[in-house]
């Protein structure tokens, strides 16, 4: 039973996408690992945004971020009675930047990309007293490119910028425990993911210097998840987790862009976040079951860079799962009010929203 409603709750959290921190792409859950016998899933989301802000009660900025889909696959099979192991493959975070060209705004024609792609390999133990531990190794790559265009009221003149990193790989760890009661479907797990630092080439230029290359290291900052989850009634799941994230590691600060636009970093956090997920699940008959789920993360009311004008969110998510024989296929939508924020320019960007959407396809065998 549980197995089958929290289908539905994870795909309302992980295949229609995180908002949380405003670049991530995957809440980097582990569990896959408690699935029975083999199993393997393959998830695809998209989010569409709709984030415009306005300078000065003049200049709108239009919308500012473009959609984007997510994929992930997952695979994990037993490896005798006591020991399971899990590969899991997806984009821990991401960017997409498009300020309208057509539009009246100071950065209009400003883009930004940031992509990325992770393997993780996971191992749990199961310990008398249904407890359990498990860990294991995330190798991950990141790269992006940058291009910022400004024109005044920003500075006397239009000016343009350029950044671009090479793709680079580095891997970090994962440690967590939980525990379990199958007979009402309760666990409560929790998992670390480490850190993972990177060391980015970075070449940048503008109309106002001369170019460069210079080398930097970025963290992508280390995350505790505490996921729970148990039987309430015949039939229905009460579910939910709870994120930390060490935004403010997350730094990317190249010395031209310092030299053209300062005193502000390129992106930055100055507080850390923590986003609550807490969902219902039911179990309609053996072919259906469904779920709803609500996020929230809480707005810190700090200033953002230009990149990314949000600060917290909440959204309310809804998700349907059909069984046949050992196949899963779970459909989900999400609406996210996006929080609204005031950016290093002074603009104002408020009342935004986004819908994501996604379907996942898992076989147990």
């Amino acid at each position: 039973m549980g197995r089958v409603l929290l289908a539905a709750g994870a795909l309302t959290m992980g295949a229609t996408s995180s908002f949380a921190g405003g670049l991530e792409r995957s809440a980097q859950s582990a569990a896959i690992l408690f699935e029975t016998g083999k199993y393997a899933e393959f998830s695809i989301g998209n989010v569409a945004p709709d984030v415009t802000g306005n300078l000065a009660g003049v200049f709108n900025s239009g919308n500012m971020l473009g959609s984007y889909t997510t994929f992930s696959l997952g695979y994990k099979q037993p490896l005798g009675d006591n020991l399971d192991l899990a590969v899991i493959l997806d984009q821990p975070i991401g960017a997409d930047v498009d300020y309208p060209t057509s539009a009246t705004y100071p950065l209009a024609g400003t883009t930004a990309q940031l992509d990325s792609m992770a393997v993780t390999g996971l191992v749990r133990y199961k310990m008398p007293s249904n407890v359990s531990v498990f860990g294991g190794v995330r190798l991950e790559y990141v790269e992006g490119t940058v291009n910022i265009r400004t024109a005044p009221p920003v500075g006397p003149i239009p000016v343009s910028y350029t950044l671009q990193t090479d793709r680079d790989y580095q891997a970090g760890y994962i440690v967590g425990i939980a525990w379990e009661k199958p007979e009402i479907a309760a666990r409560i797990a929790l998992t670390y993911n480490s850190a993972i630092t990177h060391s980015l080439e970075m070449r940048e230029s503008s109309t106002v210097t001369p170019s460069s290359v210079i080398r930097q290291d970025v963290e992508i900052p280390q995350s505790v998840n505490l996921e729970f989850q148990t039987g309430i009634a015949a039939d229905t799941l009460l579910f939910g987790s709870v994120r930390w994230v060490d935004w403010t590691a997350f730094v990317i600060d190249p010395p031209i862009y310092n030299a053209v636009y300062p005193p502000r970093p390129l992106v930055s956090y100055n507080s850390d976040r923590v986003t609550y997920n807490l969902g219902i699940g039911r179990k309609f008959n053996e072919s259906w079951s469904g779920a709803v789920l609500v996020s929230h993360e809480p707005s810190n009311g700090d200033i953002t860079g230009n990149l990314g004008p949000t600060d917290g969110y909440t959204s309310v998510g809804l998700a349907a799962t059909y069984t046949y024989n050992n196949m899963k296929i779970t459909g989900g939508v999400r609406y996210i009010e996006i929080g609204g924020a005031t950016t290093t320019l002074g603009a104002q960007f408020k009342d935004n929203s986004g819908i994501g959407a996604g379907v996942r396809i898992a076989y147990s065998f």
